[in-house]
């Protein structure tokens, strides 16, 4: 099963969990899909309303970022870590 680790900046649209365990393996819009279903906030986080990422959450899966590895359509093997990390802006 893939895990989702979430940062503690969107931990409370994932009932405080700091790991999420999904079902859903095969490619990165799947996982977020199951993550849409079971945590539609931290979904709305994480993509926009036509279901792209927003430019702002970087996602990384087994530590490749996906803008660089196939957008939605990066490979998520089984066992895979898929990282969410949000942009921290500030002075």
């Amino acid at each position: 099963m893939p895990t989702v680790l979430v940062p503690g900046v969107l931990r409370a649209e994932a009932g405080g969990a700091a790991r999420l365990e999904v079902t859903a393996e095969g490619s990165l819009r799947a996982v977020l899909e199951e993550v849409a279903q079971r945590w539609p906030r931290l979904e709305r986080r994480i993509r926009d309303e036509s279901g792209v990422l927003r430019r702002y959450v970087n996602v990384y899966v087994d530590g490749e970022d996906c803008r660089r590895s196939g957008g939605l359509e990066t490979p998520v093997p089984a066992g895979a870590e898929i990282q969410v990390l949000p942009s921290v802006a500030g002075g």
